[in-house]
């Protein structure tokens, strides 16, 4: 039924998460688990061979540190994808929009999250809560980008779109890279019917920045991807305020101001009218450190 695909780092959790998938699935299932507790493997090296040893046809990639709370999910996971053939990639936590600007799983400044999920913290003093987002109040909603806590597609899809091990060899922008490539074909969804605990908040480091970066290099003829139909008016503001947050956290990281340059060069910002507001933005945090 479900093969569940895991990049282990800790034997703990490892143990932890194993446990709470055979007290919850219901369903038939398989573990796929390697150990990359030395970070030896880049993620998408360690899918692309899960999925090779994979035997179900409903795959599962997550990370080991999550409590899932929903009981039966697995059959909740083969219903959804059984009810629409069109289904490419699910998870829980996704954006409606993917800017063109350096970015995560959504747009910034108009509410595009769709999400379902508990995020506890484990580098910050923070207590848990239930991050629900779900202004239609559906049980799946169609998205451009879905987060890698969790992550479901079909043995089909799996085996016709490979994560890309020779751009991403780190830990990084797989998931996006995914959504988009399987989302020229197929839908990307958040589905609202599975809880997941995620058991640490993520973090922001040059790695991943660079990662990012050669994602949007990767993808800029198909970017952005608006999959909620938001007006060019919205889309326009929402690249905007994405772009001034991209530049703080260049500043943050340490990036020089000509990684903003070079990002804003092309033709999309000028063609939006963004270009000359979003350079005086890069001076402006440049010259002010922030």
């Amino acid at each position: 039924m479900i093969s569940i695909i895991i990049s282990s780092a800790n034997s703990d959790q490892l143990q932890q998460v194993t446990q709470n998938i055979t007290t919850t699935i219901g369903v038939p299932f398989e573990i796929i688990a390697v150990d990359n507790s030395k970070g030896q493997q880049g993620i998408c090296t360690i899918y692309n061979k899960g999925i090779a040893q994979a035997k179900y046809d409903i795959l599962c990639f997550l990370h080991e540190d999550i409590i899932i709370k929903t009981n039966n999910w697995g059959s909740i996971l083969k219903s959804i994808f059984d009810s629409d053939t069109k289904i490419g990639l699910l998870g829980i936590v996704g954006g409606g929009y993917k800017p063109f600007t350096p970015s995560t799983w959504g747009g910034l400044g108009i509410k595009n999250t769709f999400s379902n999920v508990i995020q506890s913290y484990k580098y910050t003093q923070k207590e848990p809560y239930h991050d629900y987002r779900n202004p239609e109040n559906s049980l799946l909603e169609n998205v451009a980008c879905v987060d890698g806590v969790w992550l479901a597609t079909t043995n089909k899809i799996a085996s016709e779109f490979k994560f890309d091990e020779d751009t991403f060899k780190g830990f990084h922008a797989y998931d996006l890279d995914y959504s988009i490539a399987v989302g020229l074909h197929y839908k990307i969804a958040v589905t609202y019917e599975i809880l997941i605990n995620h058991l640490s908040e993520g973090k922001y480091s040059r790695e991943w920045m660079e990662d990012t970066l050669k994602l949007h290099e990767k993808w800029k003829e198909q970017l952005p991807i608006n999959a909620r139909e938001f007006t060019p008016r919205e889309c326009r503001y929402m690249e905007k305020v994405t772009f001034k947050d991209f530049i703080k956290k260049l500043v943050l990281l340490k990036f020089p101001s000509t990684v903003a340059y070079e990002v804003l060069k092309n033709k999309f910002y000028k063609k939006s009218g963004l270009y000359w507001k979003l350079k005086f933005y890069v001076i402006k945090a440049y010259l002010s450190g922030k």
